[in-house]
């Protein structure tokens, strides 16, 4: 049996605990981290907590500092106890608005789920078959202030992953109200092109991803600074290389789009790098 954290009390996964007055029901009045945990380690999670709290401070929830490193280590290591995951699993968790009221809510507590299912995979894992990508154009992502966190409002992702099963590809890229590249369905982008790597700045609406920051490091650990920018999505059609990254899954690698095919040679590189750390 698999088992949830609800404000802090261990409940059978397939036991009901929200109401219809939650408000993460009712008005996607919150925020999640997709999370994932290596040989007992949540890795990054002081970068999860900082992109939490700092998501939970624009929303704002009373207390959010209480979500640091320490408490998501200690919650994610009792969950995975609990349903006898071992050392590897990948983690959501969501924070919502705990209060009753309409479209203005009565109070600002918050209150949190943790979920968890196992993985056996000990490291990040390159995708041995490369993702086949089309551009999503029916409905563009707005860019303002919650545009960088993973909001429980994500029915742009949900039509965006209908049309992906409707034309049989593996992801999509999402672009923002101005028609630049924005991310793919549940991941940032990179793109190599004439030597150097591009990625969507946050000023484009991105989410601020927590693998987008650590292969930016890694990259410029290797001399190949990122160049954050508005990115025209005719560049595909130019590109050397195009990769995802999520903290998930780490590094996907992208072989199609249209008819452009990709190398990986960088991205096998990155994600080696991002195995030994």
């Amino acid at each position: 049996m698999n088992f949830i954290n609800y404000n802090g009390e261990i409940f059978p996964a397939n036991q009901p605990v929200l109401t219809t007055g939650n408000r993460s029901f009712k008005y996607g009045d919150g925020l999640f981290e997709s999370m994932r945990m290596i040989r007992g380690e949540l890795r990054f999670a002081h970068l999860h907590a900082e992109r939490l709290r700092n998501g939970m401070k624009v929303l704002g929830f009373e207390g959010y500092s209480l979500i640091d490193e320490t408490f998501l280590k200690e919650k994610v290591v009792e969950l995975a106890i609990r349903n006898g995951e071992g050392e590897n699993a990948r983690v959501r968790l969501t924070v919502f608005r705990d209060a009753e009221g309409l479209y203005s809510p009565l109070g600002n507590k918050f209150g949190y789920a943790f979920e968890m299912t196992g993985n056996k995979e000990t490291s990040y894992t390159a995708n041995t078959k490369g993702l086949i990508v089309d551009v999503f154009e029916d409905i563009t992502k707005p860019v303002n202030c919650l545009s960088n966190y993973k909001t429980c409002n994500s029915l742009i992702y949900v039509m965006a992953g209908i049309f992906r099963k409707q034309n049989s590809l593996d992801d999509v890229f999402i672009l923002n109200q101005n028609g630049f590249l924005c991310e793919s369905m549940s991941s940032n982008v990179f793109v190599l092109f004439d030597k150097k790597l591009y990625t969507p700045s946050l000023n484009e609406g991105c989410i601020a991803g927590v693998m987008r920051s650590v292969v930016m490091k890694i990259a410029a650990e290797i001399d190949l600074p990122v160049i954050e920018a508005q990115i025209n999505p005719d560049i595909l059609n130019e590109a050397e290389e195009v990769f995802l990254t999520n903290a998930s899954r780490g590094i996907q690698w992208v072989m199609g789009f249209n008819s452009k095919r990709y190398f990986n040679k960088l991205s096998k590189i990155l994600m080696n790098k991002l195995n030994e750390g």
